[in-house]
């Protein structure tokens, strides 16, 4: 067929030189399709990473839940989903850059040797042409030559005055010229027929060859090229199956999300253990003697913390934390007494504003609520505990659920270690008996210390594991019966702490640093810190309410109070509720009560509840 563009051969030549270009560029296109598949593989592992739970942190621990499991399947599936454009990129890349960049090569290397054939069949024509072209104007030029010396003999023969030694002469140049026409002329035959053959076969022979050659060449660029775009259309082809194998194990993490699971699982992770307050009962304000309060009030009076039962008993007031966390932490960090009357003023009710006297019987129902929540440590202690230092080793300032709970964990964590020493140890022991039967390879008195340590690291344990157990079976004995149920869902997951106190109020410290209970209550009261300051340190401060300025120096050395300089600006963010305390803050992480006769406040218009 190409035979056809013979005089073509400048147009073919550059025909063949666009199809490997395209073929680069499609080579090209490819390269960058893998790295793009490449990029995208690497940009969904980072995402997968990046959304993972770090180990052995809170994180870790939410993602005990059907839905944060099935959140994690889908991680660890994208990381499968990554790989599979990982692989997609590969084989593009061997199988298809790779391959048609030796294709390339090859090809360039083939079309040079074809077009360089065809030149120089090109350059041989010519040369024959040319040497055709140099016989016939040798033979042009011999035969005017020859006429001309033809006319000069005729015309010095028809001269009467010209010699006859001048005739002879002339006809002998002109036989001369005639013989060399014929010699050109015999010349000129045999190279138009060398010339003849010569350009027969290279139009019939060698051009139609070579471009045969040419064509095949070009004909295999474009197959290949073809099958190219075939494998990468299979290299995707090839992953579908297994990509969407990932997509059903989404699918079905997502229809194992079970909500009445995590539903129950809430419920055992911040049961505390503890009941319901009971009702609080009618304070008569009306009869002069001291108003009754009921057993179950949160108001109990401090006359009956002392006929109080022990720990767990009915009759015990408790915490029912239905309450805002701002509300709850006035209470618990307000002070009891009344405040000290200003320097100036002889007497309390000399003030204005002045607060009640300390003989007054009656109080209003947040202080007798604020005696029940009182205890030591105060909150800021709590958080000096989780900042600091740890918990009790038996674990007693937890709620008894929680409790119990924390120490059958500590109880399998022993366990465990138990079992890794006496694994331990049989090794050991092993190794020992092959020293004594083979003494080349070891000696065996060199185990005997490593045995000896395990052996009293095993007793260490044990003894740890009976102390754990004794606390445990303590804790089971206070606790009421449970159903099985509720063991085995309890014994599942670990719970956290809820704002509960876990028995009745402890003895009591008065800001000016008096006690206030009798001392057997303090074994009975256990304050969850840790867990008090998990749920205060997340809620937003109270706002301010207005501002204050300080009459005068207050020494704030009991809790709950803050100390201020005569002449200071403070914000106001509780006002007096009719105790002689203001509630004030000095910035973010200084606040406290002060005397209200010691600060003239000016309430903001604006704010909520002036």
């Amino acid at each position: 067929f190409f035979d056809s563009l013979q005089d073509q051969f400048d147009n073919l030549e550059k025909h063949t030189q666009w199809g490997i270009d395209v073929l680069e560029k499609y080579i090209k296109f490819v390269k960058e399709r893998a790295e793009i598949e490449l990029s995208y593989a690497k940009q969904l592992r980072n995402l997968s990473k990046k959304y993972q739970p770090k180990k052995n942190s809170k994180e870790e621990e939410e993602y005990r839940y059907t839905s944060t499991k099935a959140f994690l399947a889908t991680l660890n599936e994208m990381n499968d989903y990554a790989g599979q454009h990982e692989v997609i990129s590969e084989n593009m890349t061997s199988l298809i850059t790779g391959e048609l960049t030796r294709y390339v090569q090859e090809l360039k290397q083939e079309r040079k040797s074809h077009f360089h054939d065809g030149r120089k069949a090109q350059q041989h024509i010519e040369t024959c042409w040319k040497q055709l072209e140099a016989s016939k104007k040798r033979f042009e030029r011999d035969c005017k030559e020859a006429d001309r010396a033809q006319q000069y003999f005729e015309k010095m023969d028809a001269d009467i005055n010209v010699t006859k030694a001048d005739v002879e002469k002339a006809r002998q140049q002109a036989q001369l010229r005639h013989q060399m026409a014929e010699d050109s002329k015999a010349e000129y035959s045999s190279t138009l027929q060398k010339f003849n053959s010569e350009q027969h076969d290279h139009f019939y022979t060698h051009i139609p060859s070579i471009f045969q050659k040419i064509q095949e060449m070009e004909e295999r660029r474009i197959v290949r090229i073809g099958e190219s775009m075939k494998t990468f259309a299979e290299v995707d082809r090839q992953v579908i199956p297994i990509i969407g194998k990932c997509l059903d194990e989404i699918t079905k993490a997502a229809e194992s999300i079970d909500h009445k699971n995590d539903s129950q699982m809430v419920i055992e992770a911040f049961k505390s253990g503890f009941e319901p307050p009971g009702d609080v009962d009618f304070e008569d304000f009306t009869q002069p003697m001291k108003r009754t309060v009921s057993e179950s009030s949160l108001s109990n009076s401090r006359g009956d913390g002392k006929s109080e039962t022990k720990f767990g008993s009915k009759s015990k007031g408790k915490l029912w934390p239905f309450i805002k966390k701002n509300k709850l932490m006035s209470l618990l960090t307000s002070p009891h007494q009344p405040p000290p009357p200003p320097p100036a003023s002889a007497s309390p009710s000399a003030v204005p504003n002045g607060p009640q006297s300390p003989k007054q019987q009656k109080e209003p129902l947040s202080h007798r609520f604020n005696e029940f929540m009182t205890s030591k440590p105060k909150i800021h202690c709590f958080r000096s505990l989780k900042r600091g230092g740890a918990g009790p080793e038996d674990f007693s300032n937890l709620p008894p659920e929680q409790r119990r709970k924390k120490l059958q964990q500590k109880v399998d964590e022993l366990n465990k270690d138990i079992q890794k020493e006496m694994d331990q140890r049989d090794a050991l022991t092993k190794m020992k008996d092959v020293y004594i039967k083979n003494p080349q390879m070891g000696d065996a008195a060199s185990v005997d210390h490593r045995l000896a340590e395990l052996g009293q690291n095993i007793e260490k344990l044990r003894l740890e594991v009976q102390k754990f157990e004794g606390w445990l079976a303590e804790v089971e004995g206070r606790l009421p019966a449970r159903t099985e149920q509720a063991r085995r869902q309890s014994g599942l997951y670990e719970a956290q702490n809820t704002s509960a106190v876990n028995s009745c109020a402890q003895d009591r410290e008065s800001p000016d640093g008096s006690y206030t209970e009798e001392q057997s209550q303090e074994t009975e009261m256990k304050v969850p810190a840790m867990d008090f300051d998990d749920e205060f340190d997340d809620e937003e401060p109270l706002p301010t309410i207005g501002t204050c300025k300080a009459l005068y120096t207050f020494e704030g050395q009991n809790e709950g109070t803050i100390s201020v300089a005569e002449g200071e600006m403070l914000y106001v963010i509780e006002e007096d509720k009719g105790d002689g305390w203001t509630r004030i803050r000095r910035n973010e992480d200084e606040e406290g009560y002060v005397p209200t006769s010691y600060v003239e406040v000016y309430l903001d218009k604006n704010a909520k509840g002036a």
